[in-house]
């Protein structure tokens, strides 16, 4: 734990002004929802089942809030914070372009720039705060499947889209 945090406290309102933000991005998900146009469409079978995504989503958000908050009150944070930002503009972002837009492979897009912004995230937040990185593992573990899944149903289904 961070001396700081251990004298000071964990910093509630900073959370929640992160998990606010996450939540935001989650909310996209209730205004464009998968519904019958993604039910119709071809899903490899190592596809996880639909409970799966509000739970995996829930958790990420709840860890990456957490982590943004042991971070934020750090000096040398700029780069971590610019990629926290980034990540959730693009996690928001997903949402509708995907199933909203049904614009396939401009989610593929959309999902590699989110990659990257959440391995930086990763990364700065390593050379801040290692249990801030370490809870930023299950994010990407979603990701290494997410992002395969996404390509995967943007090649299986031409023509599907917008």
């Amino acid at each position: 734990m961070d001396p700081t945090m251990a004298t000071t406290g964990f910093d509630w309102p900073l959370f929640g002004l992160f998990l606010g933000a996450s939540l935001a991005a989650g909310l996209t998900g209730w205004l464009f929802k998968p519904g019958e146009w993604y039910e119709a469409l071809v899903k490899p079978d190592w596809r996880p089942k639909n409970w799966m995504f509000p739970v995996a989503w829930t958790l990420i958000y709840i860890l990456s809030s957490f982590a943004a908050t042991r971070v934020a009150p750090l000096g040398g944070n700029a780069f971590a914070m610019g990629f926290w930002a980034l990540q959730i503009a693009l996690n928001t972002l997903w949402t509708p372009v995907f199933f909203g837009a049904r614009r396939m492979g401009m989610s593929v897009a959309v999902m590699a720039a989110l990659c990257f912004a959440v391995l930086g995230m990763f990364w700065t937040f390593w050379s801040l705060d290692g249990w801030a990185a370490i809870l930023i593992l299950p994010y990407i573990l979603w990701l290494a499947l997410a992002a395969p899944l996404n390509w995967r149903v943007w090649r299986d289904n031409p023509g599907a889209g917008s």
